[in-house]
């Protein structure tokens, strides 16, 4: 299912960063809470080990810092860390017709260096972006303050989710 079917924007460079502002809330996230690893069918975690294969050293200037427990379906980068999530299930956003208009203020759909990537403000001040279009599902949770450096995020992780995770159709769980 291709959530920007009706409007498809191809966001980059300063008119992304400004979506992005807007979307992203100023909180701190609390550092300490425990990441949660998903369980991915069979294909979607052959997926999830390939893409940790080829996940960067650094993201953004932050050095990789996997959280516990450890997981090859999991990483963070930096202190609050910004968390990566493979083999998630797919976010009901993904699917909602008014992120797909432009109309919910706190979700928007955009690509980034060929990547798609839903953006969701949380109520805690996180940044939920998790790739759309791709077999499997990869979010990156971004801590209330580093949600305006997204876009450096976004651009760092792209090529990794270009080289691992198929465009396509992920599972629907």
């Amino acid at each position: 299912m291709n959530i920007f079917r009706h409007r498809r924007r191809a966001l980059a460079g300063p008119s992304l960063l400004t979506l992005l502002f807007t979307v992203a809330g100023c909180s701190s996230a609390d550092d300490g809470a425990a990441v949660t690893v998903p369980t991915p069918d069979a294909k979607t975690a052959r997926i999830c080990r390939n893409l940790h294969e080829v996940l960067p050293k650094k993201l953004d200037g932050r050095s990789r810092n996997d959280p516990e427990p450890r997981s090859a379906y999991t990483a963070g980068w930096g202190s609050p860390a910004i968390i990566l999530r493979c083999g998630i299930t797919r976010p009901p956003k993904m699917i909602d017709p008014k992120v797909a208009r432009g109309d919910d203020p706190d979700a928007i759909g955009g690509g980034v260096d060929g990547v798609d990537w839903l953006m969701e403000k949380q109520g805690d001040g996180t940044l939920h972006l998790t790739t759309a279009n791709r077999e499997a599902y990869v979010q990156l949770v971004l801590p209330g303050g580093l949600t305006d450096d997204s876009a450096a995020v976004l651009t760092g992780m792209a090529a990794a989710v270009k080289k691992a995770v198929p465009v396509g159709t992920a599972s629907m769980t």
